[in-house]
């Protein structure tokens, strides 16, 4: 048997751990909270910064979560409208460079010659750039001669371009100035179109290129002619 005073030891060394572990547990409490998130949980439940995205054409904007903003592919697969401006605007492309290989030799005016070496030098890579875009979505230039190129706004008919191919000096600088100048505004009203009616990102680059180049030029020929 010890003594009261042992008795009282003993109960001070059994009290004391007791308090520890209970200090210990509520100060626990304070720090987790009752789903075990923590702290971030408050800041992870609160919504993240809208974002307005823009509409197509005619169409109003969105708003959407910066998450949904983020996965948010735009779907620029070509559409009809597409492969058929590509194939025409190479054969619309092809009788420009055709036009412009006979100034060399045929036209007076160096500002002539000058304005037909651009335009083949522009149109030139423009065909091999339309050219491997159909490659890459597994399509083709159109073939098979002129069938149906008169057809497109600004083509030089046959008969136009044989008058063209006979004529020299001035009288070919004034024909082949009317031509291209016809054969420009076809490009445009193509160009146009396109932005209207397709849906591929790089042909809608490839157009806006057309329209200003093309629209530049028209003015150019006009003060020329």
């Amino acid at each position: 048997m010890h003594r009261s005073t042992d008795g009282n030891v003993l109960v001070m060394k059994v009290v004391l751990p007791l308090t520890a572990a209970v200090a210990a547990l509520v100060l626990g409490g304070c720090d987790t909270a009752p789903d075990g998130g923590g702290a971030d949980t408050n800041s992870r439940a609160r919504p993240g910064p809208s974002v307005i995205a823009p509409g197509k054409p005619g169409e109003g904007a969105e708003t959407l979560s910066a998450e949904d903003a983020r996965k948010r592919k735009p779907d620029d697969s070509p559409n009809s409208a597409d492969f058929g401006y590509a194939q025409m605007m190479i054969a619309h492309h092809t009788q420009a460079l055709q036009m412009t290989e006979l100034a060399p030799k045929r036209a007076e005016s160096g500002r002539v010659k000058r304005l037909a070496q651009r335009i083949s030098a522009a149109q030139g890579p423009e065909v091999g750039a339309m050219e491997g875009w159909l490659n890459s979505h597994g399509r083709e230039r159109e073939s098979g001669g002129h069938h149906g190129h008169e057809a497109m706004p600004g083509m030089a008919t046959e008969a136009q371009l044989k008058t063209l191919r006979a004529a020299h000096g001035a009288a070919f600088d004034e024909l082949f100035l009317k031509l291209m100048i016809t054969h420009h505004t076809g490009a445009v009203t193509m160009a146009t179109d396109v932005l209207s009616e397709g849906n591929n990102v790089q042909i809608e680059e490839m157009a806006n290129d057309v329209i200003a180049q093309q629209t530049a030029e028209i003015g150019r020929m006009r003060k020329m002619s």
